[in-house]
């Protein structure tokens, strides 16, 4: 029994009709096409998974899409302004802050929900951020210096 469901994805109010088991990660990925959002462990462990659900990080692997009626969902495919990176992108770039890729969007979507409520975080707060999200890569630190680079353009 399917559910009517409404809800805005990157600014873009999206009315679907939805099974209440499935995920949002479900609906992202295989309903809209989001595939950014990436799956992981499914159990809310690795944060590879992470939206923002109303401006708050989100598991969306632990969210039921009917949970999200009504509400806004960003996604890393929203981030960039006008088809170019915005600055947190940027300087995941330019730091080396991605080699594999697999944890970024999470990363991301993470570091925006911080530096929309703290413009300027201190090493401690970035890391206490992104503790839920796992990477198996780079060992963190340049996703620290890329997030506090971030910081500094928002000056």
């Amino acid at each position: 029994m399917r559910r009517i469901i409404s809800l805005t994805v990157n600014g873009v109010v999206r009315e679907l009709a939805v099974e209440p088991r499935r995920t949002l990660l479900e609906l992202l990925r295989e309903d809209l096409g989001m595939t950014g959002t990436k799956r992981g462990c499914s159990i809310g462990d690795c944060g590879s998974c992470t939206v923002l659900l109303d401006g708050v990080a989100t598991f969306s692997c632990l969210t039921l899409a009917i949970q999200a009626d009504g509400c806004a969902v960003e996604t890393v495919e929203g981030l960039a302004e006008s088809g170019k990176l915005n600055s947190l992108q940027q300087a995941f770039v330019e730091r080396g802050a991605i080699q594999c890729g697999f944890c970024t969007p999470g990363m991301l979507m993470t570091a925006t929900e911080l530096l929309r409520c703290n413009r300027h975080p201190s090493e401690q707060d970035i890391r206490r951020a992104i503790s839920g999200n796992l990477c198996r890569c780079t060992g963190y630190q340049k996703i620290v210096e890329a997030i506090k680079a971030a910081s500094e353009d928002t000056a």
